[in-house]
């Protein structure tokens, strides 16, 4: 929070009166507030609004901030214009099937969201979304839901909504936490798009969710994958409503060869005006369909550039590719297109590459997840660390590490769960595991959208300050 403060350069704060109150007793920690000016918003007079002018605006100014939810590096502050908005809201219109007739259909009540509204999906997509075509939303805070899992159900239900969603691990905590007596008292029937975003989305969790909601009338054709980032504005990709998420099936050959529940998950096709391509990340050319490179973005939604970092602002927004016009956005992540579909297979800046192979980390996780049922899904951070700097210079070259979170009860078999994971790696992968961490639930560092940080979890490896979860001693 300080840094972002410190980088806003933020001169005044609008507020409810109970942050002011939390804020003051903040104070002691964040001394850089003493020069912001607080404002209640319940105290701002009603007639004050006579004197409010239209500013001197054009699409292309800036309307605020959007910092990033640094999975990779420091979070930045993405310039969103008001053209960005407007056109992604257009995006996430088309791409949601949020017509006319279907807002008159569902009587305007098109969301329920727990999602925080300090976050790119929470913000742009049910806040936003529902300014812009006039419809009802329903929120509640995301402390609320994680409280309860159950809560956003129960108000899908009494508020029969057309669009509710979140990342993966919100699924995963529903399912979690669901038993007979939930299953009975609801009806998820109206539900036509349950987004999925922000992390990796599973072909396991969709599976299961399906199944086991589906007496509570859910359908499959309501699951919805989709792809995007605060560089562009929120959304980039999204399924087709009414239709089953597409998923693909892992090659015959491969780690994880006849595992439906390992196949990679389509995000969708591109929205309405918006391009996307797969590009070489050092050679800056376009590779063929099928072949997994860097994802790349143009169009209308993607932002301006990050606040007071021209350099970054460079390397990021202005890329250029043959046979293309305009300027892209460099997304970091990696991805490959079949069919005109995204499907996304992790981040640049997380590949690990062992011996000159490369292996995406979400690999390594859904096969160490897939290999014990004490892991947590979505809970599991695998990455590479220099032999030479953590063996005073015994071993050289990059090796593994996994760290994992799970159950405290599952400490007693915390030997055999090290040995499946690393005989499962080892057999699917073909690649050694220098270190399998076991780890206390819900202290492998996150991002407020729920992504694993991966390098904040390596770092706290190497410095010894995982919350190991220590098995019994033998008597």
């Amino acid at each position: 929070m300080k840094r972002l403060i410190a980088d806003a350069d933020a001169k005044v704060i609008l507020c409810g009166r109970e942050v002011i109150t939390a804020l003051s007793g903040m104070a002691e920690h964040l001394p850089e507030l003493d020069g912001i000016t607080c404002v209640a918003t319940e105290d701002i007079p009603d007639e004050a609004a006579a004197s409010w002018r239209e500013p001197d605006l054009t699409a292309d100014s800036v309307a605020f901030l959007q910092y990033t939810s640094g999975s990779t590096s420091a979070p930045r502050g993405v310039m969103v214009t008001h053209g960005n908005l407007l056109d992604n809201e257009r995006v996430i219109t088309e791409r949601m099937g949020h017509t006319p007739d279907v807002i008159a259909e569902y009587g305007h009540e098109m969301f329920v969201s727990w999602l925080p509204v300090y976050h790119d999906m929470g913000l742009i997509g049910p806040v936003l979304n529902s300014v812009h075509l006039g419809v009802t939303a329903t929120f509640f805070s995301p402390l609320h839901f994680l409280q309860q899992p159950r809560r956003w159900l129960t108000a899908i239900s009494r508020y029969r909504p057309h669009t509710s969603g979140g990342p993966n691990f919100a699924y995963e905590l529903c399912l979690k936490h669901a038993g007979p007596g939930l299953l009975d008292g609801l009806d998820l029937s109206s539900w036509k798009v349950a987004f999925n975003g922000a992390e990796p989305v599973r072909a396991a969790t969709l599976r299961r969710f399906a199944e086991t909601f589906a007496p509570a009338g859910f359908r499959r054709e309501a699951l919805y994958p989709c792809y995007g980032l605060a560089e562009a504005t929120l959304m980039v990709t999204g399924s087709t409503v009414q239709a089953p998420p597409t998923l693909l099936q892992a090659p015959a050959f491969g780690p994880h060869a006849g595992l439906a529940d390992a196949a990679a998950v389509s995000c969708g096709l591109p929205g309405p005006e918006v391009t996307v391509a797969i590009a070489d990340p050092e050679r800056h050319e376009e590779l063929p369909e099928g072949e997994a490179g860097e994802i790349w973005v143009r169009g209308a939604s993607v932002a301006k550039g990050y606040w007071r970092n021209a350099l970054a602002t460079r390397e990021t927004f202005r890329a250029t590719l043959a046979g293309h016009e305009g300027r892209f956005l460099r997304t970091g992540d990696l991805g490959f297109l079949r069919d005109g579909e995204l499907f996304v297979t992790g981040r640049l800046k997380d590949l690990i590459v062992i011996d000159g192979r490369n292996h995406y980390p979400q690999d390594l996780e859904l096969t160490a997840e897939m290999a014990h049922p004490a892991l947590r899904p979505g809970c599991t951070a695998a990455f590479s660390v220099d032999g030479e700097a953590t063996e005073g210079g015994g071993e050289a070259g990059e090796q593994t590490v996994v760290v994992a979170e799970i159950a405290p009860d599952a400490a007693s078999e915390a030997e055999k769960i090290i040995d499946v994971i690393r005989s499962g790696i080892g057999e699917s992968h073909g690649l050694p595991v220098r270190a399998v961490v076991l780890v206390q639930p819900g202290t492998i560092p996150k991002t407020s959208s729920g992504k694993i940080q991966r390098h904040a979890t390596r770092a706290a490896y190497l410095e010894g300050t995982l919350a190991v979860v220590d098995a019994p001693a033998l008597s």
